[in-house]
């Protein structure tokens, strides 16, 4: 009977031990973890899987930011800013929504005939010849001219493109002094270190610390765009002039130029999956906010994708270099994806409500 009782104490002794062990480690972690979140340096968890606690905003504050895009007065250029000013408009107001003001910054110089549609801030192009047919090196230049001379009253700046549709209300994803981008996966760093090096000296700490990003999608404190900014534009200008690095790489040659110069200034970007989607590779639209139309949609009357191939049916913003595309889209057969139809449904909802559409 002794030797039960003892077996029974022992047991429960186990069991309390056990049980204390569980709580004294849960205690342990959730300590950790909230001493990391008040952690005031670099973000502590991974940006792209989960907010720190100390990055969140307050529950029902509202922060506005202004949406601003660089264009030209080509036609190309013009009919996806109406088509974008088009969803901002029909998006601005809706529940979850931070957009503020909207501005196309215009660096043709001179004044075109969407002035009274859209609002516009026009600015001085580079001088000719400096962009080296490479019309996206305008783009810092612009941002540069219209931070110092606009009056912008967000404290946050989207920088956002003609090709952009908002498909769903966009929230302010930026914290601080941390800014919100968009994650390419053809920015790659690490392995550019070479070339990397000639702008982003080895004392100024690992390429690691360069984002995988573009200038755009991005939401940017103002005043951090402001000390960017400049910065952005010399390193574009000194890698479009080195021939190494223009042919390495080309054509986000001004994407690289932006996550440089935000690393020389030592900003880091809250990397934001969910900021964007570009059919036809993101089939689903989800809870994603952007949509941006930037590589052509072809596939055969199966529904089946043919990239690289002209297909029975396309969506492709470079079959309309000269002028708009015309109103009412074909959709597109049935097993395309969703984005794709919703991108073509989109295009024809703002061509059908917009004045003049064939003027664009």
């Amino acid at each position: 009977m002794a030797r039960k009782n003892m077996s029974c104490t022992s047991l429960l002794f186990l069991v309390l031990l056990a049980v204390g062990s569980f709580f004294a480690t849960y205690n342990l972690i959730t300590m950790i973890v909230r001493n990391k979140g008040m952690n005031s340096g670099r973000l502590s968890l991974d940006p792209i899987v989960e907010m720190p606690d100390n990055m969140k905003k307050p529950g029902g504050t509202k922060v506005l930011f202004h949406v601003a895009l660089t264009a030209t007065d080509a036609p190309y250029s013009k009919w996806q800013c109406r088509i974008m000013y088009y969803w901002y408009k029909k998006q601005k107001n809706m529940v979850g929504s931070e957009m503020g003001k909207f501005t196309r910054i215009l660096h043709s110089g001179q004044p075109d005939n969407l002035m009274d549609e859209i609002p516009t801030f026009v600015v001085d192009p580079l001088p000719s010849g400096l962009d080296r047919g490479y019309i996206v090196l305008n783009r810092p230049w612009a941002f540069v001219q219209w931070l110092e001379r606009a009056t912008i009253e967000e404290e946050y700046i989207l920088m956002a493109e003609p090709d952009h549709i908002f498909v769903n209300p966009l929230p302010n994803l930026a914290r601080g002094e941390f800014p919100a981008g968009f994650p390419f996966f053809y920015i790659k760093p690490a392995e550019n270190e070479k070339i990397i090096r000639k702008y982003y000296p080895q004392e100024n700490g690992p390429v690691t610390n360069i984002d995988p990003i573009g200038n755009s999608p991005v939401i940017i404190r103002k005043d951090l765009l402001e000390k960017i900014a400049p910065t952005w534009m010399n390193v574009s200008l000194r890698m479009k002039d080195d021939p190494e690095t223009d042919k390495a790489f080309g054509w986000v040659l001004e994407m690289y130029a932006y996550a440089v110069a935000s690393a020389l200034h030592g900003v880091q970007h809250i990397l934001r999956k969910d900021f964007m989607l570009q059919p036809p590779w993101d089939l689903e639209i989800g809870k994603r906010f952007i949509i941006h139309y930037t590589y052509g949609c072809d596939y055969n009357m199966k529904g089946e994708l043919t990239y690289g191939k002209i297909g029975e049916w396309r969506f492709d913003k470079r079959s309309h270099l000269q002028g708009p595309p015309p109103r009412n889209l074909t959709l597109p057969p049935p097993g395309v994806p969703e984005s794709v139809v919703t991108l073509v449904k989109m295009v024809n909802e703002a061509t059908s409500n917009i004045p003049d559409w064939d003027t664009s």
